[in-house]
């Protein structure tokens, strides 16, 4: 990723998955040095704004827009840790699209073994917060990655 930090790099994507990368640090971890396990929500987040972006609506662009995605629901399931200065791959991918929901999964991985696995639903909001529909654009965008 053209301009990416040492802490989060390797973002593409590609077959309607989006990847990036992150260096656990030292203030991420507890004291035997494992990640701590509400960061891997923050790195879920980090594949997925990386996802939009790769096609063409940052959070920026969809707040300019009107258009807010709220978390409404968020799940991680852990089946080893991530320990400092690994790098961790985080994948993203669209599962479901619905006028005014989209659920992204999660594979994150260090040195090529699942550690995690995630799941996120997303529902669209208008400027004052309320539930709205996503616009028919971005709902193709999104469903052409399912």
């Amino acid at each position: 990723m053209a301009g990416a930090s040492e802490r989060e790099s390797g973002g593409s994507r590609a077959a309607g998955a989006a990847e990036v990368e992150v260096r656990v640090r030292y203030a991420e971890t507890d004291q035997q040095g494992v990640a701590y396990h509400a960061h891997y929500f923050v790195w879920m987040e980090i594949a997925r704004t990386e996802y939009l972006k790769a096609l063409g609506f940052p959070y920026e662009r969809l707040e300019k827009e009107g258009l807010l995605f709220a978390v409404s629901e968020a799940s991680c399931r852990y089946g080893g840790a991530a320990r400092y200065e690994d790098r961790v791959r985080i994948a993203a991918r669209v599962t479901e699209v619905r006028s005014r929901a989209v659920v992204f999964e999660y594979g994150i991985s260090v040195a090529g073994t699942r550690i995690a696995e995630g799941r996120t639903t997303l529902i669209a909001m208008d400027a004052d917060r309320r539930p709205r529909r996503i616009p028919a654009e971005i709902v193709a965008a999104l469903r052409a990655g399912e």
